[in-house]
C-alpha cells in the first residue's frame, strides 16, 4: 500500500483520542501534506478512496472532514468533485433505500459543514427535503402512512447528525435549524408509536415498572436530542478536530450541495384493511428496518457517567464498526476498544453486542460473527471485559423467564459456543440451586441446554469435567450419546433380530437397493407385515449409518429408495420419524441430523415431519428441551428456503430471458437489413447486386442460435415457475397444518390455565439490575461473584409456575418466534390462515401470538 494509502487509511489511530499517544493535530498536517503533494497526479485515485474510507470508517469521520477541509484550502476543484460525488451517491442511495450508506453520508455532510467545505443552508435544505417527505408519507390523505417506517428512518437520520454538527447550525443558521426542529416535533405529533412487542427481546407484564420502555426508537431519539439542545449541544463523545484548524478554514469556500429528490412511496391500497395495511407496513420494514432501543442489561450505575446523547453517539460507533469491519475481526476488536471517547464504556459495549446477538427479528451478521468479536475483545481487554461479559450473562440468566423464546436459543448458542473457547470453564456451582427449581423452570431448562450444546462442540467426559466444581449438576447432562439400537443384544424378538442381521449382511456385501426391496416385499412383508418391516430395515440402515455423517449419507443416498419403499405415505413416514428418534434418543443432534438429511433426500415430507413433532410424547416436551422445536425449524427453513431460491432462480431467468429476447430480435432484424440491402459483388468477373452467401449464412446461423437460447431460456422459466407453484403450494399446506395442530394442541391446557398464565414473578423490574453484584464490575472482576437465585434477592425454590402454565407459556413463545421468523411467507398466506385456523373460536393468547410475531397492527382496523 502506498504511503498517502496508508496514512489516509489509518488517519487518527495513534492520536489520543483514538487510544494513542500522538496529538491528532500533527497526524492530521501530515496527512495533509502527503495527500496535496499526491494531488498532483493521484487525483483520481484519491478521491474515491478518501470518500471509501469515510463511509465505511465512519467512527473516523471527523478527521476526513477535517482533511478535506484543509483540501479545501488549495484545491477548490477538487474537493467540489468531493461534494459533487457525495451528492451522486447520496441520491444513489436514496434511490434503493440504502439506509446504511444514506445515514453514514448524511453525518459526514454534517461534518463537512463543520469544516467549512458545505454550506449550512444547503444542509438545511438536506433536512427540510426529507422532514418533508416524511410528513407526507405519514399524513392519511396525501400520503401512505403504512410506509411510516421509511418515513421515520428520514427522521432518524436528521436526528443522528445533530450529535456532530448541531453547534454549529445554531451558531450559523440559528432560525433555520428552529425551522427543522419545530417541523419534527408537528412530525413527532402526527406519526403513529411503533409498538416494539414483536421484536422485543424480553416478555413485559402489566405488573412490572416498565420505565421508558413504552418510548420507541425515535422517540427515545428525539429525548435524547431535545436533552442535547438544552445543554448547549455539547457531546463529549463527538470528536471536533476541525476547532484546532479553524483560524485557517474559514476561508476556505464553502461549496453548495445540490437539491435530492426522495422516491416515491407505493401507492395505498384500494381498500384498506389489517391485512392490506399490514402487508405494506411489512414491505417497508423489510426495506428500512425498524431500529431497537438496546438492551439495559446493567443498572443504571454502571453507566450514570453517560450523557443519554453519549450513550447513542457510542452505539453508534459500535454498530458502525461491528457493520464495516465485519471481514477482518482483528480490525473490528482493535477499533471497538479505541473509540474517540474519553470515559470507559465497557459496559455499554457489551450491552450494544448483546443487543445485536439478541436483536429480532434477526441479527445483521451470523451470531458466530459476534461471538468471534467478543472473543477478541476478551483478550484485547482481559483486565476488564471477560467479568463484564461474564456479568451480562449472569444478569439475563437471572431474567431468563422473560426472556423471548428465539433469543433464549440463541443465548444458548452463544454461550455454549463462547465457553468452547475458554476451555469450558465458568463457576457452575453459581448454578447449582436449579437442581431446586421444577424440571419445566426456565433457568434450569437453560443450563440444562448449554450443556447439551456443549457435549455437541466438544464430548460427554470434557464436559462432565467442566463441572466438577457443581457435581450435582451432572444431573442435568444429557445421555451420552450412543446409539439405541434394539437389535445390538439377544434379547428381544428372535426372528427380527434374524432379519436385521440378514439386512446388515446385504448391505455389506453391497446388494442393491433393487435387490433388497425385491427380498423385502417376497419375505419380510408376507411374513412379519409393514410395520416390523419398516422396524427392521430403518433401525437396521441408521445402525450401519451411526459411525459417522459420512456414513449416514452414504446410507441415505445407497438405500434411500428402500426407505422410500416402505414409508410411502405420510402414517408410515411418521412412524419412521417415531423410530430415528427411539435409535438417537441419546442424541439429540443426530436425531435432527438425521430427519433433516431424510427430508433433504425427499425419504419423508414436511408434513409427515409436523405430524411427528405434534406426537403425545414430543409435545409432552415443549417446555423441557429444544430436541421437537430444533427439528421444526430445519423442517420449517428448508421449505422456506427452496422457495425463496426459487424466487431468486426465477429472477435471474426473466432477466435472461429479456436479454436473449433482445439479442434474438437483433439478430433477425440484422439478417432482414442484410437481405434488403444487397452488398456488390463479381460474378463471372462483372460486378453485380447479390447477397453474401458467407455473410447470410453467418447471419443466419446467428438467428438460430439466439432464438434456441430464447426458447431454452424460456423452457427453463417456465419449469422453474411450475417448481415455484408447487413449492407455493406447498408452504402455505404447511403453515396451515402447522397452525391448526398449534390451535388443536393448545385448546384445553389454556382453558385449564385461563387467568393464571404469566412469568415467574422473578424481578421486581425489567431493568436488569445487578448493582450489588461484583460479577457486573470491573473494578472487583477477581472477587467471587454472589450466587443468583431466580428472583435476584429471594430463596432459590420460589419458583410458582405450574407446569402446565409454562408449558402453554412455552409454546405461545415459540408460536411467536417461529411467526416473526417465517412473516414474509406468512404475510402472503394470511387470508387463508385467518379463514380457516384463526377463527372466531380460537383463544384470543394463540391469535395474539401470531398477530405479535406479524407484528401486525391493531389499532384503527
Amino acid at each position: 500500500m502506498s504511503s498517502w494509502r496508508s496514512l489516509v487509511l489509518r488517519i487518527g489511530e495513534n492520536c489520543s483520542e483514538y487510544g494513542g499517544n500522538t496529538d491528532y493535530k500533527d497526524h492530521l498536517e501530515t496527512c495533509f501534506g502527503v495527500v496535496r503533494r499526491e494531488l498532483l497526479h493521484s487525483s483520481d485515485e484519491i478521491l474515491p478512496f478518501l470518500l471509501q474510507c469515510a463511509e465505511q470508517l465512519p467512527h473516523k469521520i471527523p478527521l476526513y472532514a477535517t482533511l478535506v477541509g484543509l483540501l479545501n484550502l488549495e484545491n477548490e476543484d477538487f474537493v467540489r468533485n468531493i461534494v459533487e460525488r457525495i451528492h451522486a451517491n447520496l441520491q444513489a442511495a436514496l434511490d434503493v433505500g440504502n439506509c446504511n450508506r444514506i445515514r453514514v453520508l448524511m453525518r459526514f455532510l454534517t461534518v463537512l459543514m463543520c469544516s467549512k467545505v458545505l454550506l449550512p443552508s444547503s444542509l438545511i435544505v438536506l433536512f427540510e427535503t426529507l422532514l418533508s417527505s416524511a410528513a407526507t408519507t405519514v399524513d392519511d390523505e396525501k400520503g401512505n402512512s403504512s410506509w411510516q417506517a421509511c418515513a421515520d428512518f428520514y427522521i432518524t437520520c436528521i436526528l443522528s447528525c445533530l450529535p456532530w454538527g448541531g453547534a454549529e447550525l445554531v451558531e450559523q443558521v440559528p432560525e433555520e435549524i428552529d425551522r427543522v426542529m419545530v417541523g419534527i416535533q408537528a412530525y413527532m405529533s402526527i406519526r403513529r408509536h411503533v409498538s416494539d412487542t414483536g421484536c422485543c427481546a424480553f416478555e413485559y407484564t402489566d405488573d412490572m415498572n416498565q420505565g421508558d420502555v413504552q418510548k420507541d426508537f425515535l422517540e427515545d431519539l428525539w429525548g435524547r436530542i431535545q436533552d442535547l439542545s438544552n445543554k448547549g449541544w455539547k457531546a463529549d463523545s463527538v470528536p471536533r478536530p476541525h476547532l484546532s484548524f479553524e483560524p485557517q478554514l474559514v476561508s476556505g469556500k464553502s461549496h453548495e450541495f445540490g437539491p435530492l429528490n426522495c422516491p416515491e412511496q407505493p401507492n395505498p391500497p384500494a381498500e384498506v384493511t389489517g391485512i392490506t395495511y399490514g402487508i405494506q407496513t411489512h414491505e417497508a420494514e423489510l426495506k428500512y428496518p425498524r431500529r431497537m432501543r438496546s438492551l439495559n442489561i446493567f443498572p443504571s450505575s454502571k453507566t450514570e457517567d453517560l450523557q443519554p446523547i453519549d450513550r447513542f453517539v457510542v452505539e453508534e460507533y459500535l454498530l458502525d464498526v461491528l457493520l464495516f469491519l465485519n471481514g477482518c475481526r482483528k480490525e473490528c476488536a482493535s477499533s471497538m476498544v479505541g473509540l474517540p471517547v474519553s470515559f470507559r464504556y465497557e459496559f455499554l459495549m457489551c450491552e450494544t453486542i448483546f443487543s445485536q446477538i439478541l436483536l429480532l427479528p434477526q441479527p445483521p451478521f451470523r451470531p458466530i460473527y459476534y461471538t468471534l468479536v467478543i472473543m477478541d475483545l476478551c483478550k484485547a481487554l482481559p483486565g476488564a471485559f471477560p467479568s463484564v461479559v461474564a456479568g451480562a450473562v449472569r444478569a439475563l440468566f437471572d431474567k431468563i423467564a422473560y426472556l423471548d423464546m428465539e433469543c433464549r436459543t440463541r443465548l444458548i448458542l452463544w454461550f455454549s459456543h463462547h465457553l468452547s473457547n475458554f476451555q469450558f470453564i465458568w463457576p457452575w456451582e453459581e448454578w447449582s440451586h436449579v437442581l431446586d427449581l421444577p424440571k419445566w423452570a426456565p433457568q434450569r431448562v437453560f443450563v440444562q441446554e448449554v450443556l447439551e450444546r456443549e457435549v455437541r462442540l466438544s464430548y460427554w467426559d470434557k464436559i462432565k469435567q467442566s463441572v466438577e466444581s457443581a457435581p450435582a449438576l451432572e444431573e442435568l447432562l444429557p445421555p451420552k450419546g450412543t446409539p439405541n439400537f434394539i437389535y445390538s443384544g439377544e434379547d428381544g424378538d428372535q426372528t427380527e433380530h434374524s432379519l436385521s442381521v440378514e439386512l446388515n449382511g446385504m448391505v455389506k456385501d453391497r446388494l442393491s437397493s433393487r435387490e433388497i426391496i425385491s427380498w423385502i416385499e417376497s419375505r419380510v412383508i408376507p411374513d412379519q407385515g409393514l410395520d416390523v418391516t419398516l422396524r427392521v430395515v430403518v433401525q437396521t440402515l441408521l445402525n450401519i449409518g451411526s459411525k459417522s455423517f459420512t456414513h449416514l449419507i452414504t446410507v441415505l443416498e445407497r438405500y434411500g429408495q428402500v426407505i422410500a419403499r416402505i414409508c410411502s405415505d405420510q402414517d408410515k413416514q411418521v412412524s419412521m420419524l417415531s423410530e430415528v428418534s427411539y435409535f438417537w434418543k441419546n442424541n439429540a443432534q443426530m436425531t435432527a441430523i438425521t430427519i433433516d438429511r431424510m427430508m433433504g433426500y425427499r425419504l419423508v415430507s414436511n408434513l409427515s415431519i409436523v405430524r411427528w413433532v405434534f406426537l403425545p410424547q414430543n409435545v409432552d416436551q415443549f417446555h423441557l428441551s429444544d430436541r421437537p422445536w430444533e427439528v421444526l425449524r430445519n423442517a420449517i427453513s428448508k421449505t422456506s428456503n427452496r422457495i425463496t431460491d426459487l424466487r431468486k432462480e426465477i429472477a435471474v431467468l426473466k432477466r435472461n430471458v429479456v436479454s436473449a429476447s433482445e439479442a434474438a430480435s437483433k439478430a433477425q432484424s440484422d439478417l432482414e437489413d442484410a437481405k434488403s440491402k444487397p452488398t456488390l459483388t463479381l460474378v463471372d468477373g462483372e460486378p453485380v447486386l447479390a447477397e453474401n452467401p458467407v455473410k447470410m449464412k453467418r447471419l443466419q446461423s446467428n438467428v438460430n442460435k439466439t432464438k434456441e437460447s430464447e426458447v431454452s431460456l424460456r423452457e427453463s422459466l417456465e419449469a422453474k415457475e411450475a417448481l415455484f407453484a408447487r413449492a407455493a403450494s406447498e408452504i402455505e399446506e404447511l403453515f396451515i397444518f402447522l397452525y391448526k395442530n398449534f390451535v388443536n394442541v393448545l385448546a384445553q391446557p389454556l382453558r385449564d390455565t385461563e387467568g393464571t398464565l404469566h412469568p415467574s414473578r422473578e424481578a421486581d423490574e425489567m431493568a436488569i439490575d445487578e448493582e450489588d453484584s461484583p460479577a457486573a464490575d470491573v473494578d472487583n472482576a477477581d472477587e467471587k461473584p454472589q450466587k443468583s437465585h431466580p428472583n435476584g434477592k429471594g430463596t432459590r425454590n420460589d419458583y410458582n409456575v405450574g407446569e402446565k402454565e409454562q408449558w402453554c407459556l412455552s409454546t405461545l413463545g415459540y408460536i411467536k418466534a417461529l411467526t416473526r421468523q417465517y412473516s414474509s411467507e406468512i404475510w402472503l398466506h394470511i387470508e387463508k390462515l385467518e379463514a380457516e385456523v384463526l377463527i372466531e373460536d380460537v383463544h384470543p393468547l394463540v391469535r395474539k401470538a401470531v398477530y405479535v410475531g406479524l407484528r401486525r397492527p391493531t389499532d384503527g382496523f
